[in-house]
């Protein structure tokens, strides 16, 4: 989920970047009246994202184009399906090319890495939730990513849910003190979390007002245990150490979610061409 009027001022700033005053190379060596159509090509299997996105790039740049897509966010395509179909001012698709394939290959990478972690858990109980390790200025995009590839979205943003972590605790005096202090103001729909990395401090938190305990960096025993100690009452998430090779284990303690940074800071972009439609 995005917003299109804050995308619409993120690719004025991509498109600003990559061309410069003018695209020296086109306007060189095309004419204005020429026009082509192409192709958006996935060369090799994944999970779509930011389709739309690169739809409007080619748009934002010039509205004359004529852009047909043909797939959906969250779809999974094999190696040669085609995504969209773009035609008008070859001067203008050639200019708009690389921006529309930068943001459609990262935000397809992440949804792709995603539902591999998602695959890896898809008979649990465990959901999978993205993190705040985004890239700046992409936050929302690349959330919309994980989403597409089976994840749910974590805090948006520090205004968007209560984490209270061993330095919050430090300044309060205890996980207690932590609660009660955000307890007095917090709005009555917002979640409070509290992080703990010994089973102490989850007997700790249990006995205040958390919506959701963070097992973080925990032993896959103490995960278990914790998870016995909650029996139920509370959502447990577990964070720390997630790849694809300890996931499943991860899940099999019984926790609620799984919180990785690998599906957004480590997802490599995939492979997506503009080719000549003829």
């Amino acid at each position: 989920m995005y917003d299109t009027f804050a995308t619409d001022r993120l690719i004025d700033l991509w498109l600003t970047e990559d061309i410069g005053a003018f695209d020296l190379t086109a306007q060189t060596m095309i004419e204005a009246s020429e026009e082509a159509s192409f192709h958006m090509n996935a060369r090799e299997p994944m999970t779509v994202s930011g389709i739309a996105v690169a739809a409007r790039v080619f748009q934002r740049y010039d509205p004359s184009l004529r852009i047909k897509v043909l797939v959906a966010d969250g779809q999974r395509v094999e190696k040669g399906a085609i995504l969209l179909e773009v035609s008008g001012s070859a001067r203008s698709m050639l200019t708009a090319e690389r921006t529309a394939l930068n943001i459609v290959q990262r935000l397809s990478g992440i949804a792709t890495e995603t539902a591999r972690y998602v695959d890896a858990i898809a008979d649990t109980k465990a959901r999978l939730l993205d993190t705040r390790k985004t890239t700046p200025g992409l936050r929302a995009l690349e959330k919309h990513a994980a989403a597409c590839g089976g994840a749910l979205n974590h805090r948006l943003g520090l205004d968007n849910g209560v984490m209270i972590k061993d330095n919050h605790i430090a300044v309060c005096g205890s996980i207690q003190a932590a609660v009660a202090r955000a307890r007095k103001v917090l709005p009555v729909l917002t979640k409070l979390e509290v992080e703990c990395d010994r089973l102490e401090q989850v007997r700790q938190a249990l006995e205040t007002e958390v919506d959701v305990i963070m097992l973080d960096n925990m032993s896959l025993a103490d995960m278990k245990a914790a998870v016995d100690l909650v029996a139920g009452r509370v959502k447990l998430e577990a964070s720390g150490g997630v790849r694809l090779e300890t996931i499943r284990a991860i899940a099999e303690t019984g926790v609620d979610y799984i919180s990785t940074s690998k599906i957004t800071q480590s997802a490599p972009a995939v492979d997506i061409g503009l080719d000549d439609a003829q």
